[in-house]
């Protein structure tokens, strides 16, 4: 059975950023690391151009799991965040639950380290919960291609929507009459290649101007 399509609003969306801890980023191996801290940093671009409600968590950071990585708390210093102390699936956190359900948004965005567990687990729990989800398939990894698809496999299979950030950021912005060089300048700091896109565009519209 075909599930109808559910699109991305920004109005009802919020993103969840699950364990991007410095420890467990060092298991990432389904992905090259620099690109998928990008992607991880690049969601965290579009939620803060969106100004989508985004709540942190980490899972265990005194253990080796480590802290989480300093730069999403550097794009969202007043975001909630939630260290779990043991929890290994987020929804069993009754402080993380409470900020979800504090955004008031069916639609969870969710990224995290490692998929088949930091991601799949409270991803079924909040479908399991009546909430949509959509899973950013490059701004979480883990040990290898293997578990990857067998985690997508499992969330797609409960209903959860794989995307990358690029299509969450597209199907978010709806019309590039809204605003080309916000999110324009976003995808180029990146995606090398759409940086000379913006760049030839700048340059004709410049002169079309002058």
């Amino acid at each position: 059975m075909t599930k109808p399509y559910t699109r991305l609003d920004k109005d009802k969306a919020a993103v969840l950023l699950v364990d991007h801890q410095t420890g467990l980023l060092s298991l990432v191996r389904d992905i090259d690391p620099d690109k998928f801290k990008n992607n991880v940093l690049a969601l965290a671009d579009l939620a803060k151009y969106f100004k989508l409600p985004t709540i942190l968590t980490t899972s265990f950071e005194d253990g080796p799991n480590g802290p989480l990585v300093p730069e999403l708390k550097q794009t969202f210093p007043d975001a909630p965040f939630i260290p779990r102390p043991g929890q290994i699936n987020a929804w069993d956190n009754e402080d993380f639950v409470r900020a979800v359900k504090a955004t008031g948004r069916k639609q969870l965005i969710i990224a995290g380290v490692v998929t088949e567990v930091c991601v799949a687990f409270p991803a079924l729990a909040a479908i399991e919960a009546g909430f949509d989800v959509f899973v950013v398939t490059d701004a979480s990894g883990t040990f290898n291609e293997i578990t990857r698809h067998s985690a997508w496999q499992r969330m797609s299979d409960a209903g959860a929507q794989l995307m990358t950030w690029f299509g969450v950021a597209c199907e978010l912005h709806r019309d590039w009459r809204n605003d080309v060089e916000g999110l324009g300048a976003l995808f180029s700091n990146h995606i090398p290649d759409y940086r000379n896109l913006i760049t030839s565009y700048s340059t004709v519209s410049a002169k079309k101007t002058a």
